[in-house]
């Protein structure tokens, strides 16, 4: 069973390392490493060529932003199973991959997802906040739930039947994607209780301009899958001062 791992990269090289040398040590090795770069301008494809052997398509050159880049990756993989690795992110630990693939294999799953640690940017073993996904419920969703993206993997024929990234949404488009997987009545779901990624906080997405309008995108997400926003956007407020208080029941972990 392959698996297609997509990053998209743009002066990357601040973090890059980390996320290159994360992959480089998973213990699975049926793995397709997809980058694409958006004409990077520091040393990224340098980055690229020097710490990882297991990339097997590099493209570089402009595009539309990061879901452009996600989709131009999803195009091109020919793994059986796509997850996504974030230029800032890195994979918790080599055996992610294996233990990702063996519940799709043990439990014919469509999508299978996992938990996630928020780390300080320069320092990625001081954990900050700790996302803990939890079992799949639908009725989760009807309060902005929906799993980190990062720890999300599903079969490469749902992005065929479903759609890649919607490019109206510039900052939000992956929870739209996930919604519209996450409604489809009959897909086997499947949450494993394993930190997948730590997450380096301080990205773009958190910047105040940015933070402005991915909430404006939400809004409209939730509206276009009738979902209660005004609900559901406190509830995901509220979440996050949840995933500050979890992270001292993870304190053991590195």
């Amino acid at each position: 069973m392959k698996v297609s791992i997509i990053t998209a990269t743009y002066n990357s090289q601040d973090t890059l390392k980390d996320t290159l040398l994360s992959v480089e040590q998973q213990d699975y090795p049926d793995i397709e490493y997809i980058i694409i770069d958006g004409g990077s301008s520091d040393q990224t494809l340098q980055l690229i060529k020097k710490y990882s052997t297991r990339v097997k398509c590099l493209i570089s050159e402009k595009d539309n932003g990061i879901y452009d880049a996600l989709n131009k990756g999803v195009k091109l993989a020919t793994g059986d199973i796509v997850g996504f690795i974030h230029s800032d992110d890195i994979l918790a630990s080599p055996q992610v991959i294996s233990n990702i693939v063996n519940k799709f294999k043990g439990n014919t799953a469509d999508i299978v997802y996992g938990d996630l640690l928020f780390v300080d940017r320069e320092k990625p073993d001081i954990i900050h906040r700790f996302w803990h996904s939890g079992e799949f419920k639908k009725s989760k969703l009807r309060y902005g739930w929906v799993p980190p993206h990062p720890a999300f993997y599903i079969r490469r024929e749902l992005y065929k039947k479903y759609g890649c990234f919607d490019l109206v949404f510039k900052i939000a488009a992956d929870y739209d994607q996930m919604l519209r997987l996450l409604l489809v009545p009959y897909l086997q779901i499947i949450y494993v209780p394993e930190v997948f990624v730590k997450m380096r906080l301080g990205g773009e997405s958190t910047k105040l301009n940015n933070a402005l309008l991915s909430t404006k995108e939400i809004i409209a997400i939730m509206r276009k899958h009738n979902i209660n926003w005004q609900v559901a956007i406190l509830t995901r407020k509220l979440s996050k001062l949840w995933q500050i208080f979890s992270k001292f029941k993870r304190s053991n972990i590195s």
